[in-house]
């Protein structure tokens, strides 16, 4: 199969974003977690939670730097393959990607640096202070960054510039406020808490219950590991599914088309139904067979069994009538499947961490296919994310933003396959040794023993700084 210009660009776009993003929501919920543990430390005094803050802010460390990494990568290759995009768009997205850049770098780099070689250096509460800022600057980086995806989800705050025909940000609250933003930060975020939380899980059950040789000491530990990983990854799965309803009810009033694309509906539809499995054509055509839950596509567009929901046929219509002749449709098998799997992924680490907590109530040791299975439940919440980004995206599609300009206007012009070839197989081969450096770190950092807790002698040579 012949790949274009922009089918490379666009293919290079994917391999970059869905690497950068399995670090991301890592990165966000393991600096809360780490905060998390450091609380309990402080209010119960029980050493296990100071042991457990060490960990998991080291993992935290080794995934925020790998993040850096990959993002930095992200912004080159806007500048190499996107550049049609930065000169429509950069009065837009320039804010949002300076902001950014400052809370990551600055902000949460350095507050996570002096967390790190805090520790008996600084009080209590100014060492706390420093891990909840590097939370809190996650939260308020993905929410920026957000903002902006969400201009190409449903552009608002800009008017066009009647020379040039740039996009000029009139308004950096309403940016922020965008409708689609509110609600995919709360649906990300709730998807964040799930990845991580099925890292501590794994880690937890993989040293509390070894399936060869006898638990070391710190196996009460690595149990109290598991089980807030488990409750993390139930909790971030049950808001996944309630934010996830509210998205899915914004994107239908502002991409009317990528809910349709989502169900492979092609005719306008009373009660729409909601195909839990679907064959269709080899042209990704209209199903002709399907297994449906009657109204539930409604429900999930509108919130009323009974409402219309537009199809595939009529939306191509009324594009084409009001921004020209064209193929308006997304790759609707692409649509179709990327969000069934999202949510069957996230839906299978939600029962397994429901599973765990079940069979290791009041200190029972788990099944041994849930010892066995445990390494393995991080890779479903963090295929559910990247299902998510590819639906989201895709079914975008052909727009970048949605209603002004198409992708194929934003690639850089003269980008030939042979660059875009050449340096997809560059950033291919960076994020295999980062893939391998990350994985292997993480391993070391999980089989080594707990840090002990330190001697009053030790402490005493090395006082507390106040402020």
């Amino acid at each position: 199969m012949g790949l274009d210009v922009l089918d490379l660009t666009r293919l290079q776009f994917a391999v970059v974003t869905i690497y950068h993003y399995l670090f991301v929501p890592l990165s966000i919920s393991l600096s809360a977690a780490t905060a998390g543990l450091q609380i309990a430390w402080l209010r119960t005094g029980q050493d296990r939670y100071r042991q457990l803050t060490l960990l998991v802010g080291k993992l935290l460390i080794v995934t925020f730097a790998v993040g850096v990494v990959t993002g930095l990568v992200q912004e080159f290759q806007f500048g190499l393959a996107w550049s049609g995009f930065a000169r429509f768009y950069g009065d837009v997205f320039g804010p949002t990607l300076a902001i950014e850049g400052m809370l990551a770098f600055f902000l949460e780099a350095t507050f996570l640096a002096l967390w790190y070689f805090g520790w008996d250096r600084l009080s209590r509460r100014v060492h706390l202070t420093t891990i909840v800022v590097v939370a809190v600057g996650t939260l308020l980086s993905a929410f920026i960054i957000l903002a902006a995806n969400s201009f190409m989800q449903h552009p608002v705050a800009y008017e066009l510039d009647p020379v040039t025909g740039r996009a000029h940000l009139t308004s950096f609250r309403e940016l922020l406020l965008n409708e689609v933003n509110l609600a995919a930060f709360p649906h990300t975020m709730a998807g964040a808490v799930m990845v991580g939380g099925a890292l501590l899980l794994a880690v937890g059950v993989w040293r509390a219950w070894p399936r060869r040789g006898p638990a070391d000491g710190d196996a009460a530990a690595f149990g109290t590991l598991a089980r807030v990983g488990a409750w993390m990854t139930v909790a971030g799965g049950a808001l996944t599914a309630v934010t996830g309803d509210h998205l899915g009810k914004v994107i239908t009033q502002v991409q009317p088309m990528k809910m349709a694309a989502a169900e492979a509906l092609y005719s306008t539809t009373t009660g729409a139904p909601f195909s839990v499995f679907a064959v269709g054509g080899p042209d990704g055509g209209e199903p002709f067979l399907s297994i449906e839950i009657p109204h539930l596509l409604s429900i999930l567009a509108y919130g009323d069994p009974n409402a219309t929901v537009a199809g595939i046929d009529d939306l191509q219509a009324q594009y084409s009538a009001a921004y020209g002749a064209g193929s308006y449709i997304p790759m609707v098998p692409v649509a179709f499947w990327t969000f069934r799997a999202m949510i069957g992924a996230g839906m299978l680490a939600m029962l397994f961490a429901a599973v765990y907590l079940w069979r290791t109530r009041r200190g029972r040791r788990p099944d041994g296919w849930i010892v066995r299975a445990a390494p393995l439940l991080p890779l479903l919440p963090a295929a559910a994310n990247s299902l998510g980004w590819i639906f989201t995206e895709t079914a975008r599609q052909p727009w970048i933003a949605f209603g002004l300009s198409k992708v194929a206007d934003g690639i850089s012009p003269g980008l030939t396959s042979g660059e875009v070839l050449a340096s997809l197989l560059g950033f291919a081969a960076v994020y295999g040794i980062l893939a391998v450096v990350w994985l292997r770190l993480v391993r070391h950092l999980a089989r080594r023993p707990l840090d002990r807790p330190r001697q009053a002698d030790e402490a005493a040579a090395e006082p507390a700084l106040s402020y």
